[in-house]
Formats: structure tokens, C-alpha cells, sequence
């Protein structure tokens, strides 16, 4: 039990996986979870394995607050220790389309995962960390995305939902600042994800047409060798800090 444990929401494909083994790499142990329980799981912990880590997979929903507490407790139990909380589970908008038409269901439903869920989980795990559960360099990193500034109005909600956290990230780095823990954001950009696939010819136009100032999509690796950098301690004091892997998207230009 020397070495740190990161839990990772979402993380059975995607940029989860993705930042999954990029810590298992770096001396992590892993657990990890998802809504769903498939063959892309048993790959993520055959990944995270062959990697070195001990690694464990929790189906949860982030969205069921009253199993927060017992998701933390299973870590604690299982490891020991909590050193590392990435935030990364989200879904886009349910339809692509006019804002006006957007509905509360759709509304609510992206809130619940993207902003609801991920608040809460990470006020739990804060509590653990206040506790000491781990190491001396214990860490928080919330993944949102460039729509946190850039407006897509055909998926308004995912947008409002993304700036919603990175304020939540904000607060709760002023509020654990005094503690030693640091809370970070990682803003992805253009992706080439299971969620972006729907709209790759579209991003395909667009970054041969120089949306993108480095000249491609980004991928999974690229999110997570920047929160990699992040665990273990080497910028506590730069808490609040937001990196965005976007490949200078979000670059203001004439």
C-alpha cells in the first residue's frame, strides 16, 4: 500500500482511461469507475495492470449523491489511502440543437452528471483528504472543457454545466488551500473521443480550416500526461491553476 491511489470517475474508456494509465504509469494504483460494466472495462483494467498498478473497477453513478460516501469508503478500505481524485465522468447534450428547444429534462440531465455529481463526489472526498487518508500531496483535478468559455449554442446546457464547475473548482481551491490540497482544472478541447465522434467529419473541416492552431485533434493522452503532471505534489502551490489541452484553441487571435 506504498504506492499513491487515484480515483478516476469515467474512466473505462475515453480521456478517463486515458489519464488511468498515464498514472498507472507514473506509480499510481487505480480505481476507477463507470456507469456501465462492458468489455471496455475489462480492457481499462488489463491496461492499468500490465501499467503496474493494482486496479479496481466500481460501477457507481455519479448522480446517486447518497452513494458518494460509500464509494469513497470502498477506496479507503480496499487501499488504505486516497491520495489523487480526478473528476472526469460527463455526457454532452442528450439532441444536438436550437437552445430554445432545450428542455428541463435535458437541462437537469446534463447538470446531474457534469456539475451536480461532480460537486458533490468531490465535497466527499475532500472530507477523506481533511482526514489524511494518504500521502502528504494529496490533489483534486477536475476535468471540463473549453466550452467552459467557447459557446456552442446547440449545446448550451453542456456549456453552463462545464463553467459551473470550473467556479466549483475555484471555490473549493480557496477552501482547501489553508488545508494543503490543491485543486486543479484541465480543460480539454477538441478531442477525438467517443463523445466527438458524431461530429468528426465537422471538427475535420474546421481544424484543416485552422480552428486548431496546432493542426489536429487532440486525443486522450494529450489530457492525460497534463494531469499526470499535476499528482504528486510538484505544483501544490500553483492550486487553482487551469490548464487547458486544447492545442491553442482557446487562444484569443485576429
Amino acid at each position: 500500500m506504498s504506492r499513491p491511489v487515484a480515483l478516476i470517475t469515467g474512466a473505462r474508456r475515453g480521456i478517463g482511461r486515458a489519464i488511468g494509465l498515464a498514472l498507472a504509469e507514473a506509480g499510481h494504483d487505480i480505481v476507477f469507475t463507470d456507469i456501465a460494466e462492458d468489455a471496455a472495462t475489462e480492457e481499462a483494467l488489463g491496461l492499468f495492470s500490465a501499467a503496474g498498478a493494482r486496479a479496481l473497477f466500481i460501477r457507481h453513478d455519479v448522480t446517486a449523491i447518497e452513494s458518494h460516501a460509500d464509494l469513497v469508503a470502498t477506496v479507503l478500505r480496499e487501499f488504505g489511502r486516497l491520495d489523487l481524485f480526478v473528476s472526469n465522468a460527463g455526457i454532452g447534450a442528450p439532441v444536438r440543437g436550437d437552445m430554445l428547444e432545450i428542455t428541463p429534462d435535458s437541462y437537469d440531465l446534463v447538470m446531474g452528471v457534469n456539475l451536480r455529481g461532480a460537486a458533490f463526489l468531490s465535497q466527499e472526498v475532500a472530507k477523506a483528504m481533511l482526514a489524511r487518508h494518504g500521502s502528504g500531496n494529496p490533489a483534486i483535478v477536475f476535468i471540463t472543457s473549453a466550452s467552459t468559455e467557447l459557446v456552442s449554442i446547440d449545446r448550451a446546457q453542456y456549456c453552463v454545466s462545464k463553467i459551473g464547475l470550473s467556479m466549483w473548482a475555484k471555490a473549493l481551491a480557496v477552501r482547501l488551500a489553508p488545508e494543503g490540497i490543491p485543486v486543479f482544472e484541465v480543460r480539454p478541447g477538441v478531442i477525438r473521443t467517443d463523445m466527438t465522434a458524431k461530429v468528426a467529419a465537422k471538427y475535420d473541416a474546421r481544424i484543416a480550416d485552422g480552428l486548431i492552431p496546432a493542426g489536429r485533434w487532440g486525443e486522450g493522452d494529450d489530457v492525460a500526461r497534463c494531469v499526470a503532471a499535476l499528482a504528486g505534489g510538484n505544483f501544490a502551490y500553483a492550486t487553482g491553476t487551469v490548464i487547458n489541452a486544447d492545442g491553442g484553441l482557446m487562444i484569443p487571435r485576429l
